[in-house]
C-alpha cells in the first residue's frame, strides 16, 4: 500500500480499549491490515536470549524464579565468561536469529568490574553483527552511554502491568524507575523493548493502561514483546492460570495497530501453544520470536531453534535478516 496507517502519539484510553474489544476476527483483520502496511508479512525476526547472570535478584517480582527470596529450583550461576557468551551469540547466528540479547538478574547496573565485562561482551557480539540487546535492571543515563559505545543496539525494560497495578506484582522498585530507566536509554541514543506480561492477576482495563502508557511515548518503543505468565514453581503466581492464546492474539493486535512501526515480540509462554495457536499470533501482527539451542527463555521452558525453523517453514515464513536501520 502506498499510504501508512499514521503513526499516533496521543491515544486516548478510550480509544484503545475500543480497539482491544473489537471482535476478535474484526480485531485480526484490522492489525493484519496494518501489518502488512508496515512490515514484511513473510519474515520473523529470530532473537536469542542468553542468562548471563542467573539468580539470586534482591527484587521481589511475583511472577520471576531468579528473586533471591523464592524458593525454586533455579540454580544461581554468577556472570558466564565473555569468550562463553561470544560463542553462543556465534552459534545463534549460524542458527538463524539477527538479534543477542543478555540479561543478567541485577536489580540495577553497577560500575564494577562485572559491568566491565558486560561493555566487553556487548563489544564482542557486535562484532558479529548482530543487533545486541541488553537488560540488566535500572541504569543510569551515564551507563547507558556507555553501553551505547560499546556498540548496544536494544535495551530491554518491561513495564510488566499498567501504573495502577504495578504495586500488586512489584515492591522493590516503582513504575516510575522503570520509566527513568526507559528516558535514559532513549536519551543516549539506544532503541527501546519495553512490553509486558499478561495472566499476573491483572484486569482487561490494566492490559490497556500499559499499552497506553507505551502508545503514548514521545517515541514509541522500537520493539513491544508481548509475553504470557510463565507459572515458575515457588513464586506467588506458581498457580495462576494458564494464559488464553486469544488473550495473547487480542493483545498482540491491539500493540500492532497502536504502534503500527514497532516489532511485537512473541515471547514468553510459546512452550504452551500449539504451531496453530502461533500462527494466530503472527497473523495478528507478532513478528519476533525468542529461540535457543538451550530451549530456555531465562529459566522457563521454550521451544528450540530446530522447532521453530520448521514451525517457520511450515507457516511458508522466513528469519529476518538484521537491517542497518531500525524496525
Amino acid at each position: 500500500m502506498d499510504k501508512k496507517t499514521e503513526i499516533r502519539h496521543n491515544w486516548t484510553k478510550e480509544e484503545i480499549e475500543e480497539i482491544y474489544h473489537l471482535p476478535l476476527m474484526e480485531l485480526i483483520y484490522k492489525a493484519a491490515t496494518i501489518h502488512r502496511e508496515w512490515h514484511d508479512p513473510s519474515e520473523v525476526q529470530i532473537s536469542t536470549l542468553l542468562s548471563i547472570k542467573t539468580g539470586g535478584c534482591p527484587e521481589d517480582c511475583s511472577y520471576c524464579g531468579q528473586a533471591a527470596r523464592y524458593h525454586t529450583n533455579i540454580k544461581v550461576q554468577a556472570l558466564l565468561p565473555t569468550e562463553t557468551v561470544i560463542a553462543h551469540a556465534q552459534k545463534a547466528k549460524d542458527s538463524g536469529s539477527s538479534r543477542f540479547c543478555m540479561a543478567a538478574a541485577w536489580r540495577e547496573v553497577r560500575n564494577n568490574r562485572d559491568f566491565d565485562r558486560v561493555i566487553d561482551m556487548v563489544k564482542g557480539v557486535n562484532e558479529l553483527g548482530l543487533e545486541v540487546c541488553c537488560t540488566l535492571g535500572m541504569l543510569t543515563e551515564e551507563q547507558a552511554v556507555r553501553l551505547q559505545k560499546a556498540g548496544l543496539y536494544a535495551y530491554n525494560h518491561n513495564l510488566d502491568t499498567s501504573e495502577q497495578y504495578y504495586e500488586e506484582i512489584i515492591s522493590t522498585r516503582t513504575f516510575d524507575n522503570r520509566i527513568n530507566t526507559i528516558n535514559n536509554v532513549r536519551k543516549a541514543g539506544i532503541t527501546v523493548c519495553s512490553g509486558g506480561i499478561i495472566g499476573l492477576g491483572e484486569t482487561h482495563r490494566d492490559r490497556i493502561s500499559m499499552l497506553l502508557t507505551l502508545a503514548t511515548m514521545p517515541k514509541h518503543p522500537e520493539s513491544v514483546p508481548i509475553n504470557a505468565l510463565a507459572r515458575v514453581e515457588g513464586t506467588p503466581l506458581e498457580n495462576n492460570e494458564k494464559v488464553d492464546t486469544w488473550e495473547m492474539v487480542r493483545m498482540i493486535a491491539t500493540a500492532r495497530i497502536v504502534m503500527p512501526s514497532s516489532m511485537v515480540r512473541l515471547s514468553a509462554g510459546r512452550i504452551e501453544m500449539s504451531e496453530t495457536e502461533q500462527a494466530w499470533c503472527f497473523m495478528a501482527g507478532a513478528n519476533s520470536i525468542f529461540t535457543g539451542e538451550r530451549e530456555t527463555l531465562l529459566v522457563t521452558p521454550n521451544p528450540g531453534v530446530s522447532e521453530d525453523m520448521q514451525m517457520l517453514q511450515t507457516l511458508g515464513l522466513k528469519p529476518m535478516m538484521k537491517k542497518e536501520t531500525c524496525c
